[in-house]
């Protein structure tokens, strides 16, 4: 007889540690936190509170705080560290971790300095392991509360995204496949920037037509960068685009559309990271967003005018002044 599959999951914030609930109901998994109180209380009690309230997790799902406990016996390593820690952790769990493991990511961010995505982090920290992202438009507390939701698991190899597609679906929670691993993850990265811009216009209070102007463009900006880059277009209306687009630009509950209403609100950033105590990756990304969009000769005005808020200090009023400035052209333009 075979054993059931395990999966461990790095990282005990709020999506980590919904995904390692998610695969818990299914088969046997483990959560890793860096933080002693965040792992035993996951272990012992069954809840997240620093993250998730007092929802409750599966009894089924472990916790820890020892890497080499959680990675040793793994079939599949999950890793939700935000991206800015992700080479790090893997470096620890490196030495641990068996050959040909799949490892997915679930972190929506861009290395800075190298700007490698997470999964070429993987790929650079774990050479020979197939490598995938699970990603979507989903927010934990609610997924955990049983609401409705989707995700993609994108990868090259479609018999291991089929394989886990079952280990990570629920009743409520449908997972589908994409094989455009490089498009999928870009359109996690650019709409944390778009959805700083859609907090502004939140916190500037510019009305719904603006708002619903802030995403479309938002999303051709996505779709501009994400082909020149070697993407498909049709990636980016799906569930990893325009899907996570929307969830996270309309959501009280999204971090990057936070920041963008409380800097609208004359809060500067570090009051704001502060008072969070999470990571909104779009604060970390857009700059390096900007580099990219500068060697591919690409567009980005919205992109643009929130790297030149979070890392200028410009104020979201003029942001949004500047966005009236360049003239309109086709809607189409630089997008195939």
């Amino acid at each position: 007889m075979t054993r059931p599959i395990r999966v461990a999951v790095l990282g005990g914030g709020s999506w980590g540690t919904t995904v390692a609930a998610l695969a818990a109901v299914n088969t046997p998994a483990i959560l890793w936190a860096r933080n002693d109180d965040v792992a035993r209380e996951v272990h012992e009690q069954h809840t997240n509170t620093r993250f998730l309230e007092d929802r409750k997790l599966p009894e089924s799902l472990e916790g820890t705080s020892d890497i080499a406990e959680a990675v040793t016996e793994a079939d599949v390593l999950v890793v939700g560290t935000p991206s800015h820690a992700m080479r790090e952790t893997l470096e620890l769990a490196a030495p641990h971790l068996r050959p040909w493991v799949p490892v997915i990511s679930l972190a929506k961010g861009l290395e800075q300095g190298t700007r490698l995505r997470p999964t070429q982090v993987i790929s650079e920290i774990l050479p020979g392991h197939p490598v995938g992202l699970m990603a979507g438009p989903n927010l934990a507390r609610e997924v955990l509360d049983g609401m409705a939701a989707a995700a993609v698991v994108a990868m090259a190899d479609d018999r291991i995204a089929q394989s886990l597609q079952a280990l990570f679906s629920g009743r409520r929670f449908r997972v589908y496949r994409n094989d455009d691993l490089l498009g999928s993850e870009l359109g996690g990265v650019l709409k944390n920037v778009i959805a700083i811009a859609a907090g502004m216009a939140e916190g500037l209070g510019v009305g719904d037509n603006t708002r619903a102007m802030v995403l479309t463009r938002g999303l051709a900006e996505m779709t501009r960068l994400g082909e020149a880059m070697g993407g498909q277009a049709r990636t980016f209306s799906g569930l990893t685009g325009l899907g996570d687009l929307i969830a996270t630009c309309t959501s009280p509950q999204s971090r990057n559309r936070r920041v963008g209403e409380e800097l609208a609100r004359d809060k500067t950033l570090e009051q704001i990271i502060e008072e969070m105590q999470q990571v909104a990756e779009g604060v970390k990304t857009a700059r390096t967003v900007m580099e990219l969009a500068e060697e591919h000769e690409v567009m980005l005005p919205i992109c643009c005018e929130v790297d030149a808020v979070v890392n200028e200090g410009r104020h979201p009023r003029d942001a949004y002044r500047g966005l009236q400035k360049p003239a309109a052209r086709s809607e189409h333009h630089g997008v195939a």
